[in-house]
Formats: C-alpha cells, sequence, structure tokens
C-alpha cells in the first residue's frame, strides 16, 4: 500500500507542473501577441500590403520577430551612450537577404582605374598622407553643410527606393552643393537623367559606380537639368537628353581617391576636404538595415555596396563621426542622415572618396 504522503506528494507535482505549464503557456502567448500587436502598428505605420491571416502576413510576422531579436542583441553589444541603436525600421519586415538584394545591390565593382586616367578622366588626390589621428586638432572641430554656409546649399533627402540608383544619387547631390557653394542658386537636379544617360561602367536602376558616373560627367560635358525637366522615375529607360541642347549644370573637375595608406586608413585628409565641399563615397551598408541613432563603430566592414554623401563632421565627442546623408528618404535614421565614426575605416568610408568642381 502506498504511503499516504507520497500520494500527497505526487498530487503537488502535478499541480505544479499544471501551474507552470498554464505560466509559460501564458508568457509565450502574451510574447506572440505584444509582438504582433507591434507588427500590427509597424504595418500601419509604414502602409505594408499584408492581409491578416494570409499566408504572407505570417510570413512578415516570423521576419519582424527576428528582427526585434537582432535588435535586442546588437543593442546588448553597445559600450557607451554614443553607440549606435538598433530598432524597428521600414525594413523590419525583410530578410537579410532580401534587403542586400533590393537596396545594396546597386554598386559594382569599378572597372580598372587606369581606364579613367587613360581618358584623362581620373584625378588623383596628391595631397601628402597622414595618419586617422590627424584630424585631432583640427578646425573648427564642427562643420556641417545643413547649417553652417551662409545660404542653403543642401536639397531635402531624397529616396531611391527599389531602384539601385544609389551611385546616382550621391553623384547628383554633391553636383547640386557644389553648384549652390558657387552661386547660391540651389536645384534639385534630375537623378533620374544620370541613372538613364550615364554609361561607362553604369547600368541604371541595376547599379553602377560614382566614380564612372563622375567621369561620364566630365568626359561627355553633359549638363545636369532640373529635376522637373527630367523627373525621378526610379527605373531605368532611355536616355531623353542631347548633351549638347540642353543648359544646365556641368562637372569640371572630379577626384577619386581611395583613402588607405599601407592598411591605415587617412581620413583626417577627408574631414579637411570637407571644407571645400561634400563627398561622395562607397560604403558597406548592411548593418544599416536596422539603423535608429547613434554613431556607427562597429557591425560593418570594409567592402562596398551602397554610395552615399558626406555633409559634415563632430570631433567635440569622445567619438569623432562623419555626417552622412543617405537616400533611403527621410523616415530613415536620422532624418535621412546617419552618423559614422572617423578612424579605422568603419563601413569603408575611405575606399572610394570623390570630390568634384563646377
Amino acid at each position: 500500500m502506498e504511503p499516504p504522503w507520497r500520494s500527497h506528494m505526487s498530487s503537488v507535482f502535478i499541480f505544479m507542473a499544471a501551474v507552470i505549464f498554464i505560466s509559460s503557456h501564458y508568457f509565450v502567448t502574451t510574447a506572440v501577441t505584444d509582438v504582433e500587436q507591434k507588427f500590427k502598428l509597424f504595418i500601419k505605420k509604414y502602409q505594408k500590403p499584408y492581409k491578416i491571416g494570409s499566408e504572407e502576413y505570417y510570413k512578415r510576422l516570423k521576419i519582424f520577430q527576428d528582427s526585434l531579436k537582432k535588435h535586442h542583441h546588437l543593442n546588448s553589444l553597445r559600450t557607451s551612450n554614443h553607440s549606435a541603436i538598433y530598432g524597428v525600421t521600414k525594413f523590419s519586415d525583410l530578410t537579410d537577404e532580401e534587403f542586400i538584394a533590393q537596396y545594396l545591390d546597386d554598386t559594382k565593382k569599378p572597372l580598372k582605374h587606369h581606364l579613367l586616367k587613360s581618358q584623362g578622366g581620373y584625378v588623383k588626390n596628391t595631397q601628402k598622407q597622414t595618419t586617422d589621428h590627424s584630424y585631432k586638432s583640427f578646425e573648427p572641430q564642427k562643420w556641417d553643410w545643413r547649417t553652417d554656409w551662409k545660404w542653403p546649399v543642401i536639397t531635402k533627402v531624397k529616396n531611391q527606393r527599389s531602384c539601385g540608383g544609389c551611385w546616382a544619387f550621391s553623384s547628383v547631390e554633391s553636383v547640386e552643393t557644389m553648384y549652390a557653394i558657387k552661386t547660391k542658386d540651389l536645384r534639385d537636379l534630375s537623378v533620374q537623367q544620370v541613372i538613364d544617360c550615364a554609361a561607362y561602367g553604369n547600368f541604371g536602376c541595376r547599379g553602377g559606380d560614382t566614380c564612372h558616373a563622375l567621369y561620364w560627367m566630365k568626359l561627355t560635358r553633359t549638363p545636369l537639368v532640373t529635376d522637373q525637366e527630367y523627373p525621378l522615375t526610379d527605373t531605368s529607360d532611355f536616355c531623353k537628353i542631347e548633351p549638347n541642347a540642353t543648359k544646365g549644370v556641368s562637372l569640371t573637375d572630379y577626384t577619386c581617391d581611395k583613402f588607405i595608406n599601407h592598411g591605415q586608413s587617412t581620413e583626417g585628409q577627408m574631414v579637411s576636404m570637407l571644407l571645400n565641399g561634400p563627398l561622395t563615397i562607397s560604403v558597406d551598408a548592411t548593418s544599416w538595415k536596422d539603423y535608429l541613432g547613434g554613431i556607427i563603430q562597429y557591425h560593418c566592414y570594409n567592402f562596398n555596396n551602397h554610395a552615399v554623401q558626406i555633409i559634415g563632421y563632430d570631433l567635440t565627442g569622445p567619438v569623432p563621426y562623419f555626417i552622412i546623408r543617405n537616400s533611403w528618404g527621410d523616415d530613415f535614421g536620422l532624418n535621412g542622415y546617419i552618423h559614422i565614426r572617423i578612424g579605422n575605416n568603419v563601413c569603408g568610408v575611405a575606399e572610394e572618396v570623390s570630390s568634384i568642381q563646377v
């Protein structure tokens, strides 16, 4: 015969197991419900087309849930209040592979630069190379072309959407600014014209290279018309402009260089160059998918899959940084901008750097 205490203990264990099961089920259900509620708010905010209850809806919900876990992991690695912050963005329903295919497959490996040199379209920076710490005593300690010039010289943040034309956006943006600095006339110039017309290793919305775009502008002396005259369609099409039959803004010269010396970045040079005007650069933007703010210091590499514009810098804090203008709309990052640490070639900022003259 079984002792009474053993029967009592069995009942207790069964009761405790039931409580644990119910509690764990409650917390899992609550967690899933909380994630789905966030996902529904995400759908509403970014006007995503997912129909609740559909197969696509649950597929994207799972990806969204994975994104939340990734954000938590990345934020757990922050080393200070200056570190980058990651969270829900308009890309949180995409896998990393989908994000790369849709938004980062738009820079092509440059043609051999000797081709550009041989045609007289490549200007190498000949200033003396310095270490990446040469900016520490630089004056002024802060510069931002949005606010520090005498008149407006930066147009609004653009949105390339699904067109792989970052190389065209960043190149045209620098032409806009340099022309405004020179003439006080700030114009929205046609990115679509460059997407459609720029040859020499560029492939419209299927990708291109910033140095090749600038080479095309100089070699053909094609004036850039306004966006109103040649509006953005976010698709590739045939060129609708005759090079010698239009009036617009022409590029007169440019530099295209790599600020790496014996494996070390020489970004002090770039800081100095920014006082003359913005720089167009190629970067690795793989980790930008989840960026909300702060200074990116890690989680990216020195290969290039995206092109952007540097419009300033800030050396005053413990982590000096470049101010980067992106082309994913003003609902990305810091109203369309992103901060990247100066030094150590973070995200490959020193791999392909261009300045221009108009």
